[in-house]
């Protein structure tokens, strides 16, 4: 059997001390449910009495029955010069009536003479009566030895020192922190290793990502014999963020041969993370290792031709096996194999030698040449596949004429638009309001189809960029605008381009309609 390693999730505390990063009293319940379920060991809700929200998190916490993960609430050693049944940081942790309390302290000497201004003893006689105090309680301790790496290299003893008296005091894990995350893997696996051979008791790693390696030193602490990992979902946390356990997780499981969570959980990964992104109203990172929309996604000519006959080639795992899946993106770089895989992919069949496959990749790299982009518009790509393949068939509509004005009402101004449509031999002639000129010409050529096509009324744009292609051309220069459009079951991207910005927005307004109508 596979060795075990309990995954410690502390994205509703460390994950929330990253900048822009907020959670609600339940927003924290949902994604604690949430890591329940996909089968974490430890969910880290919070400091008790440090905020509101987090008394209210504990509070409903201790009312619901939690299937795998056990709630642990988090605080310090106790306080210089205070007795431990006196200090009123150990009440406010009782009254969380959490199963498991992790409580951090000092492993740095410079932290303790210049930071804390204690003794050195004093300093063990906080870690080990904290501890005692806890475990007295029937809680199970988890001790966060914060700045382990920096500690052990400027005074090795004491911060060894520090890891035995809690031990002593009967923590169950003792978690070597790198809290300034600027520890190189190489050191951690040193540290990891020696303390392993001086304590008796499980060890854990905690890493963050101030040089980018917070994954990796997480990794190389597991190698060197750490059998918890602490992290946040996404890599939430103070500065740059704490370990990714997004990316830890799979590399347990798929590279180490290691257990973390249920493998059943595994294809719920990238759900998982855009359900923290979500919440956290933090946009999904495309590039995300493992769940982002790039992950696997494959634009080159030769690399797309390997994967179509051997997909290990290019690809590290199989995408499902995180819960991801492939893409084939078509630009000026694609092959004839891209073409065909794209367009197999939204629906269309291509023959490898037929004219129209070689048709449609040469009007591909000269659109692309001309700054049209695709790998963001595949429902542009679709239409001048489908126009291709059916030699110009005729459009559902047309936009035979449109204008754009501004006026002024005092210090407001109002953009309005009118649009002439042609759908057969029906003519629509509309004019609308919006906040600008792009909202308008949007809402004047939503009224006029929307009488003949109700079905657009439920389409709606959730997001617009505009990329000034020439910036040497200053205003004279080509725009591209890209359009994301939804009917609230699945989006689609258009692309226009034009030297006139209106232009290019009513290119790719078009499209989204005409898309919408071809696949209704």
């Amino acid at each position: 059997m596979k060795s075990q390693v309990e995954i410690y999730d502390t994205t509703l505390r460390d994950g929330a001390q990253g900048e822009g990063i907020n959670f609600s009293a339940m927003d924290k319940l949902r994604i604690a449910e949430k890591l329940d379920a996909f089968g974490v060991h430890y969910i880290e809700g919070g400091w008790p009495g440090s905020n509101p929200k987090d008394m209210e998190f504990f509070k409903q916490a201790a009312r619901r029955k939690w299937r795998n993960a056990r709630i642990a609430a988090f605080s310090m050693t106790r306080r210089k010069g205070v007795a431990v049944e006196k200090d009123e940081l150990m009440r406010l942790i009782l009254e969380a009536e959490t199963p498991v309390v992790t409580i951090v302290g000092k492993t740095w000497l410079l932290h303790v003479t210049e930071v804390l201004r204690a003794k050195p003893d004093e300093n063990l006689a906080m870690i080990g009566d904290t501890i005692r105090y806890l475990k007295d309680h029937g809680k199970r301790v988890i001790y966060d030895a914060e700045h382990s790496f920096d500690g052990y290299t400027d005074a090795a003893e004491y911060a060894l020192a520090t890891w035995q008296a809690a031990e002593k005091a009967g923590a169950e894990c003792i978690v070597l922190c790198d809290t300034n995350g600027g520890r190189l893997p190489g050191e951690i696996a040193k540290v990891t290793a020696l303390a392993k051979s001086k304590l008796n008791c499980p060890i854990g790693i905690h890493t963050h990502n101030d040089c980018g390696f917070g994954v990796a030193n997480a990794i190389a602490g597991i190698e060197a014999g750490a059998t918890q990992v602490q992290g946040t979902i996404n890599g939430f946390g103070e500065r740059t963020g704490n370990c990714n356990l997004i990316s830890v997780i799979p590399a347990l499981q798929l590279k180490m041969g290691l257990r973390g969570v249920p493998a059943k959980s595994l294809p719920k990964l990238k759900e998982l993370s855009e359900f923290v992104n979500e919440l956290a109203n933090v946009r999904h990172d495309a590039r995300a290792p493992w769940v982002g929309q790039s992950a696997f996604a494959h634009k080159g000519g030769m690399h797309v031709h390997a994967i179509e006959r051997v997909a290990r080639s290019y690809e590290h795992i199989s995408p499902e096996a995180v819960g991801n899946f492939r893409r084939v993106l078509v630009s000026d770089m694609s092959g004839r194999t891209n073409i065909l895989m794209k367009a197999k992919e939204l629906g269309f069949k291509l023959a490898p030698d037929a004219p129209e496959t070689r048709q449609i990749t040469s009007r591909v790299k000269e659109l692309e040449a001309a700054g049209y982009e695709y790998e963001a518009a595949e429902a542009s790509l679709a239409l001048l596949i489908r126009g291709i393949l059916e030699h110009n068939p005729d459009l559902l509509f047309t936009v035979e004429a449109y204008h754009v004005s501004m006026r002024s009402h005092g210090t407001e101004s109002v953009c309005e638009a009118t649009v002439k449509v042609r759908v057969g031999d029906k003519v629509s002639h509309t004019v609308a309001e919006g906040d600008g000129p792009v909202n308008a010409l949007d809402g004047a050529l939503r009224a006029a189809l929307g009488r003949l096509f109700p079905q657009l009324r439920r389409i709606r744009l959730v997001d617009y960029k505009v990329r000034i292609l020439d910036g040497v051309a200053g205003t004279a220069a080509k725009t591209r605008v890209l359009i994301t459009s939804t009917d609230d079951k699945r989006e689609w991207g258009t692309v226009g381009v034009d030297e006139n910005i209106i232009s290019a927005s009513l290119q790719a307004l078009v499209d989204s309609m005409e898309y919408a109508l071809l696949n209704r």
